[in-house]
C-alpha cells in the first residue's frame, strides 16, 4: 500500500505516466527546418544514451536518467526529427530507500528499448545493483515495476535480443569503477520471459585487442542471418562508433569502424540505436557530449551495402567510415509535417507540471503539491547542508540549448527565519538567485558554489534587501512576497541573472559572474530549490506561478 500511494503521489507531482503530454515547440531550439531537411542536434538536451524502436508509424526514444526522478523518459516521434516528452517508464528509482537521498551520478545508465509479443520493454544497468527491466503494452501509460534480471556490481548497457528460434539473449558491457572489467562486451541467456538469467556469462568481444579500447554500449541486432553489435569504443568524448558481426549470437565477432568525427566538429560519435523507416531507410541515432550543455542526441543516415556491412553519416571518401551530417534531408517516413519538441515553459494551470521536470532523488510526499489555481508548491527542506550537492528536492529541467532566458515568477513564503527559495542552475559549479528569510525582511542574494561534489561552502553576494508582508497564520505568522527571477545563459554556460519586484523593469546583477558546469554524468539544469538549513519549525514554500524559456 505505501509503495503505491507514493508511485501515485509521484505522477501527481510531476505529471509523469499516465498524463498525456501537450505539444510544444521551441523558441531557443528545433531541429526542423521546414523545407523538408533538419539539423543536427536533434535534440540540443541531455538525454544520453538515447536508443529507439519503431513500432508502426511510432517511433519511441528513452535515454538515461542517472539519479533524476522520474527516469527513463518516453519521447514519441513520427519523423525521426519532431519528438515529444509523453512519459516516463520509471516513477521511482529502486532500491527506493538507496536513493531517497540524493545519489550523483548513480542509478539509471544506458537503458534499451525494444518491441517483442505485444510489449514495450526497457532494459537498463544500474552500476552498483545490477540490469533491471521494465515493460508496458503502452508506452503512454504505466509501466511494470521493476525486475532485477542480473545481479551484479558493474553490469551496465544491457541489449536483449529475441531470436527467431525463441531463445532471449542479453549482451552488456561493464564498469571498470565497479568491477575492474573493462572494454569487453559478455553476453547471457534469458528465460523465455526475459527476466532473469539463466546461462552464465560469456565474452563475444574483446575491445582491449584491435585498436577498439573503452568499447562498451553495445546493441544486439540479427539482420539477414548475421548478429551485430553496434557499439561506440574510444571514449565519450574522443571516440568512433563500430559495428561488428557474427554468424553466431555468441561470436566470434569481426568489427569495422563505421563513423567517426573526420573532419566535423562533431566529437564522439557516441553510443546509440538504429532504426529502419517503414519504407526501409536505415538511420542511426547517437549523442554527441559537450560538456555542460550535457550529450545531445544526433540523427545520421545509414546505408547498407552489398557486402552485410553499414556505414553511418557521409562516406565521402569511399573508406567505409562516415562522418557525421550537420544539415540532412529528414526521413522519408510519409509522416505529416509536425513540428515539435520535448517541452520546457510551463504555466503550472495543470494538474501536475509538465513532464519535464525531475527531482534529484525520490520524492518524498512533501516535497510539492500542485493545487494552489495555476501554481505549484515547493516546500523547503529541513535537512542541514553544506551545500545543494545533496539535497534531494531541487526541481530541474535539462538545458534546452546553447543560448536561451529562463524567467519565472514566483511567491516566496516563510514560517522561519533561514527559509530560502528561488531559481537555480545547477552542476559541478552552481549558482542561485534567492531570496532569504532575515527577520521581517528578505535579503535577495546571488550564492554561488564552486566545486560542490567536493563539500566545498556557498558564497553569497548581497544584491538587495525587500520588505514582507507579514500574515497572522498559526502559531507562527507567514511572510510573503513575490518577485519575478531570470537568467541568461550564453554560449559556454556564460549566465547573467536579474530579478524583478514589479514583473516589468529587471535590475541585473553586477559584478558576479557565472559559468555553467556539467554535474556528475549530466548536463547543466536550471530550475528551483526551497530550503531551509536545518530548521525544525514549519516549512516555508515557494508558489511558482509560470516558468518560460524564451530567446
Amino acid at each position: 500500500m505505501i509503495r503505491r500511494i507514493l508511485f501515485l503521489t509521484t505522477l501527481l507531482a510531476l505529471g509523469a505516466g499516465m498524463a498525456s503530454a501537450r505539444e510544444y515547440r521551441s523558441e531557443v531550439w528545433y531541429a526542423d527546418n521546414g523545407d523538408g531537411t533538419y539539423r543536427n542536434p536533434i535534440l540540443h538536451a541531455d538525454y544520453s544514451d538515447p536508443d529507439v524502436v519503431r513500432v508502426g508509424d511510432d517511433y519511441w526514444m528513452t535515454a538515461s536518467s542517472f539519479q533524476c526522478v522520474p527516469g527513463l523518459p518516453i519521447l514519441h516521434s513520427k519523423d525521426l526529427v519532431n519528438w515529444t516528452l509523453v512519459n516516463h517508464a520509471l516513477p521511482r528509482l529502486v532500491p527506493e530507500d538507496y536513493f531517497s537521498q540524493a545519489q550523483p551520478g548513480r542509478g539509471v545508465w544506458a537503458p534499451c528499448i525494444k518491441f517483442h509479443g505485444g510489449f514495450y520493454y526497457i532494459y537498463w544497468g544500474d552500476p552498483d545493483f545490477g540490469i533491471y527491466m521494465v515493460r508496458t503494452d503502452d508506452p503512454r501509460g504505466r509501466w511494470s515495476e521493476p525486475v532485477l534480471v542480473l545481479e551484479g556490481k558493474g553490469l551496465i548497457d544491457p541489449s536483449p535480443l529475441w531470436d527467431d528460434d525463441g531463445r532471449v539473449w542479453l549482451a552488456h558491457a561493464w564498469a571498470a569503477s565497479r568491477s575492474g572489467l573493462n572494454s569487453i562486451i559478455t553476453l547471457v541467456e534469458l528465460n523465455a520471459e526475459g527476466t532473469a538469467a539463466i546461462s552464465g556469462e560469456r565474452i563475444i568481444f574483446d575491445g582491449n585487442v584491435g585498436g577498439n579500447h573503452t568499447v562498451e554500449g553495445a546493441k544486439l541486432y540479427k539482420r539477414n542471418g548475421w548478429y551485430y553489435l553496434f557499439a561506440p569504443a574510444g571514449g565519450v568524448a574522443t571516440g568512433w562508433q563500430i559495428v561488428a558481426r557474427s554468424r553466431t549470437v555468441d561470436g566470434l565477432y569481426e568489427a569495422r569502424t563505421v563513423m567517426s568525427q573526420g573532419s566535423t566538429a562533431i566529437n564522439g560519435p557516441h553510443q546509440g540505436a538504429w532504426v529502419e523507416t517503414p519504407g526501409g531507410e536505415s538511420w542511426f541515432l547517437h549523442f554527441q557530449d559537450k560538456g555542460l550543455y550535457g550529450r545531445v542526441v544526433h540523427l545520421n543516415p545509414m546505408r547498407w551495402g552489398d557486402d552485410g556491412w553499414c556505414v553511418i553519416g557521409e562516406d565521402r571518401d569511399g573508406d567505409g567510415c562516415g562522418e557525421p551530417v550537420t544539415v540532412y534531408r529528414k526521413p522519408d517516413t510519409g509522416s505529416p509535417k509536425n513540428l515539435c519538441t520535448p517541452q520546457e515553459s510551463d504555466e503550472f494551470d495543470g494538474p501536475a507540471p509538465g513532464p519535464q521536470w525531475q527531482w534529484m532523488a525520490n520524492p518524498q510526499t512533501w516535497f510539492g503539491f500542485p493545487g494552489i489555481p495555476g501554481h505549484y508548491r515547493m516546500y523547503a527542506s529541513r535537512e542541514p547542508f553544506r551545500n545543494l550537492w545533496t539535497v534531494p528536492n531541487l526541481l530541474l529541467q535539462k538545458f534546452p540549448a546553447e543560448a536561451f532566458t529562463a524567467t519565472t515568477r514566483l511567491r516566496f513564503c516563510s514560517k522561519s527565519d533561514g527559509d530560502s527559495g528561488g531559481l537555480l542552475v545547477m552542476g559541478y559549479d552552481y549558482a542561485r538567485l534567492a531570496l532569504t528569510r532575515r527577520g521581517a525582511a528578505a535579503d535577495l542574494e546571488l550564492i554561488l558554489c564552486r566545486d560542490a561534489d567536493r563539500g566545498t561552502e556557498e558564497q553569497r553576494t548581497l544584491l538587495a534587501t525587500l520588505p514582507l508582508e507579514r500574515l497572522e497564520s498559526g502559531a507562527r505568522p507567514l511572510y510573503r512576497t513575490e518577485i519575478t527571477l531570470r537568467v541568461e545563459v550564453r554560449p559556454g554556460g556564460r549566465c547573467r541573472f536579474a530579478y524583478s519586484t514589479d514583473g516589468e523593469r529587471f535590475t541585473p546583477v553586477g559584478k558576479v559572474s557565472f559559468t555553467a558546469r556539467e554535474g556528475r554524468w549530466i548536463g547543466a539544469k536550471v530550475g528551483f530549490f526551497c530550503v531551509n538549513n536545518g530548521a525544525t519549525t514549519d516549512r516555508g514554500w515557494i508558489d511558482i506561478d509560470w516558468f518560460r524559456i524564451s530567446k
